[in-house]
């Protein structure tokens, strides 16, 4: 499933979100564990259009994200942002951005990877 950003028309951006479980990769891959038993959604992928960035499209999508789980009842969204420079940046979204939206950080000490939740209320 997915959240798409238009400009004039045109998509210019793309969010994956999903019950967690709908991601079998994600599931599989031991450096994002289940934290717990929590039923969560999963962020798992921005794309936005070079003519576009820098220009709060990947903060839009991450709102109309969070809407359209509320909206089909999901009650805690998970993302995996990493740090600008890394190689799956473009991908993943910032910790900066998912933070603008109330994410908290909750990655366990000595985890490699970054986790942020999203309680919806």
């Amino acid at each position: 499933m997915g959240v798409l950003a238009f400009l004039d028309g045109e998509p210019v951006g793309w969010c994956s979100i999903a019950p967690r479980e709908s991601y079998a990769a994600l599931e599989r891959y031991r450096a994002l564990p289940r934290l717990d038993g929590s039923r969560v959604w999963s962020v798992v992928c921005f794309f936005v259009d070079s003519r576009v960035r820098r220009q709060g499209v990947t903060l839009g999508l991450l709102r109309a994200t969070v809407e359209y789980a509320r909206s089909q009842g999901a009650a805690m969204i998970e993302g995996y942002p990493v740090e600008p420079g890394s190689r799956l940046y473009t991908y993943m979204g910032s910790p900066a951005t998912f933070g603008k939206d109330g994410f908290q950080d909750v990655t366990p000490a000595g985890s490699a990877r970054r986790i942020v939740r999203h309680v919806i209320r």
